[in-house]
């Protein structure tokens, strides 16, 4: 069975292979989603086999493979009861810890190890905690039959330094072999080696995550990077006339602030002739895809470039499209989610790249197999 056919027999109305209760039972369970991040976004019988094995799990639906050739990596989106979401995280993870060597890994996204990130999400009468001891548990058996160093993050972290997953990949998979020998860096379960096969993995809990990218019609990383440097909640550092970092009275760099809180932000590259701004919006209630889009609009027109196109990465929430398309029309009382919906794909350009499907991309109506809620 190929991707294509995977996405497609989780998609189709009449099918429904795992036992998933659709409709208004769907909210009467206790739901996670988990969003695992394989270093592979090339060799589609690889990602088969790994989404084979997540169709094999009882009580799960796989909602969303996306394979980026130039990043080399698949986000898969994965919803179900806490046991079935927790079986089907090991279980792929081992087969993917098999398959892929990161020894023979390039591409344009930060990463760490064959299985990069394994997040846990609460849904449906869910609770961080209850998804924090999932990544636990996932950690323990991870660790324990694979021999895998693996870090908590999130809402699972146990030191402040974790929390922050781009904290934990700094120095990425070319140095985490210096890194994971300091005692404070120390994983959290697993040896402190670095196995250049599989790297390492980062696993956790957190709220709903919307990864959102902004082309822009340069092939310039930096003037992408410029942009990212401004929106993002940690900003820039500031250097002196020669270069150097500014430090505070406590010897530690000091930056810019940013202009959106909850936001994380860089410079990528969508293809050779396209930069990007790469996000993750940690919260779209306070950051959301309105306002980071046409910020980036903003400075984008400063420095002579425009805003061509944008893309999603995994589902995102109703509500999170709702919250754009008020934003692009007039009187927007008197329509319906399906009418909000088309436009906010229109005003953040979600639709130029390629068809943009919401019924798969919206996390409510991909669970509810298809079918729009209006």
């Amino acid at each position: 069975m190929t991707v294509l056919s995977v996405i497609l027999k989780i998609h189709t109305v009449d099918d429904n292979p795992h036992g998933m209760k659709v409709g208004a039972n769907l909210m009467d369970e206790v739901l996670v989603e988990c969003v695992p991040n394989f270093s592979e976004g090339r060799d589609a019988e690889i990602i088969d086999k790994i989404t084979n094995c997540i169709l094999s799990v009882n009580g799960v639906s796989l909602l969303d493979v996306d394979m980026g050739y130039d990043f080399n990596r698949t986000v898969i989106t994965i919803v179900g009861d806490p046991e079935s979401v927790l079986t089907a995280a090991i279980e792929s993870s081992k087969i993917a810890y098999r398959l892929i060597n990161m020894e023979n890994h390039t591409g344009e996204h930060s990463r760490m190890g064959a299985v990069d990130v394994v997040p846990f999400i609460p849904l449906s009468n869910a609770t961080l905690e209850l998804c924090t001891e999932l990544s636990e548990r996932y950690a323990k058996e991870i660790s324990s039959s694979c021999g895998i160093p693996i870090y908590l993050y999130g809402h699972a972290a146990r030191n402040q330094s974790r929390i922050s997953l781009p904290n934990i990949r700094k120095g990425e998979y070319e140095g985490i072999w210096k890194k994971i020998i300091l005692d404070e860096w120390k994983p959290d379960y697993g040896p402190s080696i670095f196995i250049p096969k599989s790297g390492v993995t980062a696993t956790g809990s957190r709220n709903m995550l919307i990864a959102y990218n902004v082309n822009l019609n340069t092939s310039d990383k930096s003037l992408a990077n410029k942009i990212s440097g401004i929106i993002r909640t940690s900003g820039i550092l500031i250097k002196d006339n020669n270069g150097f970092k500014v430090l505070d009275e406590y010897g530690k760099p000091t930056r810019t602030t940013g202009i959106f809180p909850s936001l994380q932000a860089a410079g990528w590259m969508y293809d050779e002739n396209t930069a990007q701004v790469s996000m993750n919006l940690l919260d779209y209630n306070i950051t959301g895809l309105y306002e980071v889009t046409e910020y980036i609009k903003k400075e984008a027109n400063k420095i002579g470039l425009e805003v061509i196109s944008s893309e999603l990465v995994g589902l995102v929430p109703l509500k999170a499209f709702i919250n754009a398309g008020k934003m692009y029309v007039r009187n927007f009382e008197s329509l319906n989610n399906t009418e909000l919906v088309d436009a906010a794909i229109t005003g953040l350009k979600l639709d130029i790249i390629g068809e943009f499907l919401p019924e798969e991309k919206i996390i409510e109506w991909s669970m509810n197999k298809g079918e729009r809620e209006i």
